[in-house]
């Protein structure tokens, strides 16, 4: 039987100016749920979060939150003003007599020590400030809101296996498939702003999702057909009984004021890629490039040959020089040592999710047209820029609106109209998954995956980089400056260096079956296999409980004052244990899947 919640918003009602945002939406939180928060961009699903964090009153709903009930809300964007160091945002709202070891310890575990400028850091690092701030009070309640943002992999990775052993109920929303499919257990849909809730983790969304989205255009296709049955009556069948006529009159105004008040959520934005001429086959060549900041070697000897039609995925820390190793290989940055050599007849577009290259103050439509004219040259075609913004999703009267003012999604979609109005056959995508809603994400995939062109790119999202890539590339985490290449995606990559299995099975586009292939052999469990399942599930067990230990011990307030020493021990302590459980379930999982496979063959 479940629990009864301890938060819940009930017929939740908010207009923004003659807009209704929130139209009769529901969120319940009992203890121990993991909910993710899904919609489109600009559904309201921030607004949400803001209404049950009590940071935005709504027009009309019932909100309840059990008495002695503690809540804390990362924003998307954490207001960071009139604080001078880290440690001194970390303590808000939090007692620093008993919870200073506390916020130090995640601090730590986030790579910061609280001494740090906050208007020195970067945007990746005031992240984890936020994100120490709102896990050291340890709530019952944690609201998050696009977590991962910003986070690089292995941040995200420890985020996760926190999360994974923590007692707080969870609200989440992000664009980050992996992150969600490893830590909900409750799906709630906001579309067209009403609420639905789907008792399943995400990976069992979409589906739902669809089945919900066809039924519902069935059913308007039933409504609109009853319409014109009623209308060919109206004009052929007047000749009934008057009171019968009133009323069927009556009824077919009933249908039609349903019908203007009927609201679709299909808007989808459209994605087309203007390909060039292609490149030759070669596009780009380095030999033995290098290159130093400091005393720290960023790049040391690297070689690589990248053909036309090659998608490479670049990951790594925040830090490693991602960035330093495409802009050498592009040409933007020389390297300190060794030579680049670049293909013949390159057209190159690049999407920057950092969008330095934006002007805030410049309106929606000059970013689109360089403030010349009223139109914009997609590929060697003009198109009125406010018919351009729409395939967008932009509205017209946002033409003027500074893009300072815009969200982060809009200004994500500005950057594909921007990106994709040039003709090109070399894609440069930056972090291109930041502020983007899952739609949106899946066009992009597939477009990309249809480009006959090639693609470099750097993101932190597993998900999307094992869709995409055909190799990957990243930094040895021991010898500086050493990179090496991986055929395949992020979870390719972890099992070629023995680090661990794949995490979630992606569904990959089925190849045609040659005629003349040789039989797959049949697979079997090996004894190991065996073995490792039997002893698993005991291991996990074990692990749970020295963590629950741990836990139980450092979070005395007393014990970093009375024994650092032994706290530190705690806490590294608990990293691992946290880490070698995450990969023992994975292991568990990957084993239970492939017996099964085995056993349904």
């Amino acid at each position: 039987m479940a629990s009864p919640p301890i938060l819940f918003l009930r017929d939740i009602n908010l207009t923004f100016g003659a807009t209704p945002l929130l139209e009769g939406a529901d969120l319940f939180v009992s203890k121990g749920d993991r909910i993710c928060l899904v919609g489109r961009n600009g559904s309201g699903k921030s607004t949400l979060l803001k209404i049950a964090a009590g940071l935005i009153e709504a027009d009309t709903g019932e909100i309840f939150v059990q008495p002695g009930t503690s809540i804390r809300y990362l924003a998307q964007e954490p207001d960071f003003s009139n604080f001078k160091t880290v440690l001194e945002y970390a303590h808000v709202g939090i007692e620093s007599g008993d919870y200073l070891h506390q916020t130090l310890y995640f601090l730590g575990q986030l790579g910061l020590n609280g001494d740090e400028k906050l208007a020195n850091l970067s945007g990746g690092e005031r992240r984890r400030v936020a994100l120490a701030q709102v896990l050291a009070a340890k709530p019952e309640i944690l609201l998050l809101d696009e977590p991962t943002n910003h986070l690089d992999i292995e941040a995200i990775e420890w985020l996760e296996a926190y999360l994974k052993t923590s007692s707080s109920a969870l609200v989440l929303i992000s664009h980050d498939r992996r992150f969600l499919q490893h830590l909900s257990n409750a799906t709630v849909w906001l579309s067209l702003g009403k609420t639905r809730r789907l008792d399943k983790n995400f990976d069992k969304f979409e589906v739902w999702r669809d089945t919900i989205l066809q039924r519902e255009e069935v059913d308007a296709h039933k409504h609109d057909r009853k319409i014109l049955s009623e209308e060919n009556w109206l004009r052929y069948g007047v000749t009934a009984r008057r009171k019968r006529n009133v009323r069927r009159l009556r009824e077919l105004g009933e249908l039609r004021q349903q019908r203007r008040e009927r609201r679709i959520d299909n808007k989808v934005i459209k994605l087309e890629v203007i390909e060039a001429n292609r490149t030759g086959k070669l596009v780009f060549e380095a030999k033995n490039i290098s290159k130093r900041y400091a005393d720290r070697n960023i790049v040391k000897d690297f070689s690589i040959r990248i053909l036309r039609g090659d998608r490479v995925g670049f990951v790594g820390r925040n830090g490693a020089g991602k960035t330093t190793l495409v802009k050498m290989l592009i040409g933007t940055l020389k390297p300190d040592e060794g030579s680049v050599r670049h293909g013949s007849s390159s057209h190159l577009v690049t999407l920057d999710q950092g969008r330095e290259e934006l002007d805030l103050n410049e309106s929606l439509s000059d970013a689109l047209t360089g403030g010349k004219s009223d139109m914009v040259f997609v590929g060697d075609q003009q198109r009125h820029v406010v018919s351009y913004m729409k395939d967008f999703l932009f509205q017209p009267e946002q033409a003027k609106t500074p893009v300072g003012a815009l969200s982060g999604g809009e200004k994500g979609r500005l950057m594909l109209a921007r990106a994709f109005a040039k003709p090109s056959n070399i894609i440069i995508l930056d972090e291109p998954t930041n502020d983007l809603d899952l739609e949106t994400l899946d066009l992009l995939q597939e477009m990309i995956s249809e480009y006959k062109g090639t693609v470099l790119l750097v993101s932190h999202d597993r998900d999307f980089i094992d869709r995409i890539v055909t190799s990957t590339l990243t930094p040895d985490i021991i010898t500086s400056g050493i990179w090496t290449e991986y055929a395949g995606g992020y979870s390719d990559m972890l099992i070629q260096r023995g680090e661990a299995s794949p995490k979630i099975p992606i569904e990959k586009k089925k190849q045609p079956v040659k005629q003349n292939s040789m039989k797959k052999k049949t697979q079997r469990m090996t004894y190991k296999d065996k073995h490792t399942l039997t002893i698993l599930p005991q291991k996990i067990e074990d692990l749970r409980s020295r963590i629950e230990t741990i836990q139980n011990e450092i979070s005395d307030p007393g014990l970093y004052n009375k024994n650092k020493i032994r706290f530190e021990d705690l806490t590294r302590e608990l990293a691992t244990m946290q880490i070698e459980l995450t990969q023992s379930e994975e292991l568990w999982l990957t084993l239970e899947l492939k017996r099964d496979e085995i056993e349904n063959n």
